[in-house]
C-alpha cells in the first residue's frame, strides 16, 4: 500500500531543511522498498517545529518535527509511515494546542491540501464561494461582501465592499483587479503562505472580485524576493485556466475573467498602491497624488480595485457560508478573522488565524511563549517596520483596528516582532529614520529629506549633542512627517520613532558611544 508523506515546499519550512529532508526521506525509502507518495504540500505555519513532516495513516494524519536529515533512518526504524512512536513525534496536527485554538478560515487548507492540485482544492470545499457567486448579480456580490465587514487585510483595514462597490459604479469598458502581493514588511509572511500553500483560494476570490465589478482582467503583483510563490501561483493559474476556472467563460458562466503575474523588483515602497500601479505599468515606482482615487482611475487610468493577498483570500469563505457567518467573528468594527504572524525573539514563531478581539498579551505570552532567550519582554512592534512599539502596559489592547488607533499603534499587515530586554530603543528609532530614507520614492520634501535629518539627529542624541534640544527636534521631524507626507511610508514612520520616544524615554537619555568605551 501507498503511503502517503507531507513536506512542506513553504519557502520557510525549505530554509529550515525541507528540501533536504525530503530529498532523505525518498532515498531512504528507495533503500528498503518502503512505496510511499511524497507531498510537498504548504506550512502550516508552526516554524518552530519545521520541517514538520505528515504521514497519512488509517488514524488520521501523524505529525513529526522537527525533522532532520540525520533523523530519517530513525524514523524508519520505528516504523513511522504507519504512525509508529518516536521522539519527535506530535500525534495528530490538529491536537497541538497552537493550532487546534485557532478559528482557521482564510489559512483552512494551508498545510492540508497539495498546493497545485485543483482536485484536492475542491475536496477541502473549494470553489463553493466561485459557484456561489456565478448565479449571483454583481451588486448582490458586493452586497455579501459589505454585510461581511470585511476590511482591506493589508494594513489600512479600508471596507472592502465600499471599494468593490466603487469600481461596479463606475462606467468603462475595461475595468482591473489587482492583488498586492508586495508584501515587505518584517515579520510578515502570511501572503507568501497563502500563494504557496493554497494559491487556488487566492486565485477564487480575484475571480469572485472580477464578477462583482464587472472585471476581466487580473494582475498578482508579486515581489521578486518570493520565487516560490511566484513558480506555485503561475502553476496554479495554468491549471486553472485548464480547468475552466479561469478564461472566456468562469465555470461555464459565460463571464471572462483571467489572471496574471507580474513580478516587481522589489522597492518596499511599491507596496503603496498607487506606487505598485507606476510599476505594473513599466514606470517608476513613485506615489501618485490623490484624487484621483484608484478605484476611479486605477492600472491605465481605468477603474480598478486594488486587495491585499489576504483580502482577496478571504472572500471565497464568505461567499460559501454567508455574510453572516463571517461576521460573527470579531469585535467592534473589526469582524472576521487575522491571520497574526508571530516573530523575532519568540518562543513559538509562526501564524496564528484567529478572531479579532484577543489582547496584544495573550498573543505574546500565551500564544508566542514569550521570548525565545528566555529574558522578560521589552517591547513589541505590530504593523511591519512603521508600526508602533508596544511596552508590557499596553500589553491589555485587545487586536483591532480602532483599539490600536486608540493607543497611537497600527495593526497593519498583522505583522508582530517581539523584542527582549537588551533590545536598544533609541537604535530602533535611529533604524525607522534610516530603513524611510533608503526606501523613500523621493517624490514629497517630508519623508525624502525628513527621514533623513531624522536619522542624524538621532545620531547626535546617541552622542549626547544638545540632547533636550534633539528630542525635541526629532518630535518636530515627525509631526511634519506624519502630517505632510503623500504616503503612508513616510507618514507612518513617525510611528515607531514617537511610541520609542514615549514609552522608553530612558533609552534616549544613555551614551551607547560612552557604553561601549567603558
Amino acid at each position: 500500500m501507498t503511503v502517503t508523506i507531507y513536506i512542506p515546499g513553504d519557502s520557510g519550512a525549505v530554509a529550515l531543511g525541507a528540501d533536504d529532508v525530503a530529498q532523505a526521506i525518498v532515498g531512504e525509502a528507495q533503500k528498503r522498498g518502503a512505496d510511499i507518495k511524497l507531498v510537498r504540500n504548504g506550512s502550516r505555519g508552526l516554524y518552530w517545529l519545521e520541517p514538520m513532516l505528515e504521514v497519512a495513516t488509517d488514524g488520521g494524519r501523524i505529525a513529526y518535527g522537527p525533522v532532520s536529515v540525520g533523523d530519517v533512518s530513525a524514523l524508519f526504524d520505528a516504523e513511522f509511515l504507519s504512525g509508529g512512536a518516536h521522539a519527535l513525534s506530535l500525534g495528530n496536527p490538529e491536537d497541538i494546542p497552537f493550532l487546534k485554538n485557532q478559528t482557521r478560515l482564510t489559512f483552512a487548507r494551508c498545510g492540508i491540501v497539495d498546493p497545485v492540485s485543483l482536485e484536492d482544492y475542491e475536496a477541502h470545499d473549494g470553489l463553493k464561494g466561485l459557484r456561489n457567486a456565478v448565479s449571483m448579480a454583481a451588486s448582490d456580490i458586493v452586497q455579501t461582501v459589505t454585510d461581511s465587514g470585511l476590511r482591506g487585510r493589508g494594513g489600512a483595514g479600508f471596507p472592502t465592499g465600499i471599494k468593490w462597490k466603487t469600481v461596479l459604479d463606475e462606467a468603462g469598458p475595461q475595468k482591473y483587479i489587482v492583488c498586492n502581493a508586495d508584501e515587505g514588511d518584517s515579520g510578515t509572511f502570511a501572503d507568501r503562505m497563502i500563494m504557496e500553500g493554497d494559491p487556488f483560494v487566492l486565485i477564487e476570490g480575484m475571480a469572485i472580485a472580477g464578477l462583482a465589478t464587472a472585471a476581466t482582467k487580473g494582475y498578482i503583483y508579486l515581489r521578486s524576493e518570493y520565487p516560490d510563490a511566484i513558480r506555485i501561483m503561475n502553476a496554479a493559474i495554468g491549471i486553472a485556466r485548464e480547468k475552466g476556472v479561469l478564461g472566456a467563460s468562469v465555470l461555464g458562466s459565460g463571464k471572462a475573467f483571467d489572471i496574471e503575474v507580474r513580478v516587481g523588483a522589489g522597492a518596499y515602497v511599491c507596496g503603496e498602491e498607487t506606487s505598485l500601479l507606476n510599476s505594473l505599468e513599466g514606470k517608476r515606482g513613485v506615489v501618485r497624488a490623490k484624487p484621483p482615487l484608484p478605484a476611479h482611475k486605477g492600472f491605465l487610468g481605468r477603474p480598478t480595485v486594488i486587495n491585499n493577498v489576504i483580502s482577496l483570500a478571504s472572500v471565497p469563505v464568505i461567499l460559501d457560508k454567508g455574510a453572516d457567518y463571517y461576521r460573527d467573528f470579531g469585535m467592534g468594527r473589526s469582524r472576521g478573522t487575522i491571520p497574526i504572524q508571530i516573530a523575532g525573539n519568540v518562543k513559538h514563531g509562526g501564524l496564528y488565524e484567529t478572531a479579532f478581539g484577543l489582547t496584544l498579551g495573550e498573543i505574546v505570552d500565551e500564544i508566542g511563549g514569550g521570548t525565545a532567550t528566555g529574558r522578560e519582554v521589552k517591547a513589541v512592534q505590530v504593523g511591519g517596520p512603521l508600526g508602533a512599539y508596544f511596552p508590557r502596559e499596553l500589553f491589555d489592547t485587545p487586536f483591532d483596528y480602532e483599539a490600536f488607533a486608540g493607543k497611537d499603534g497600527l495593526i497593519g499587515h498583522a505583522g508582530i516582532v517581539v523584542f527582549d530586554e537588551t533590545a536598544d530603543m533609541m537604535k530602533q528609532a535611529r533604524f525607522a529614520f534610516e530603513f524611510c530614507a533608503i526606501e523613500s520614492c523621493g517624490k514629497c520634501t517630508p519623508c525624502r529629506i525628513g527621514a533623513v535629518r531624522g536619522a542624524e539627529t538621532v545620531e547626535k542624541i546617541m552622542q549626547g549633542i544638545d540632547r533636550e534640544k534633539n528630542l525635541e527636534l526629532v518630535a518636530d521631524l515627525c509631526n511634519t512627517m506624519k502630517f505632510g507626507s503623500l504616503c503612508a511610508l513616510g507618514g507612518f514612520t513617525p510611528y515607531p520613532v514617537m511610541s520609542a520616544l514615549t514609552h522608553f524615554p530612558d533609552d534616549f537619555r544613555k551614551n551607547p558611544y560612552l557604553q561601549a568605551a567603558e
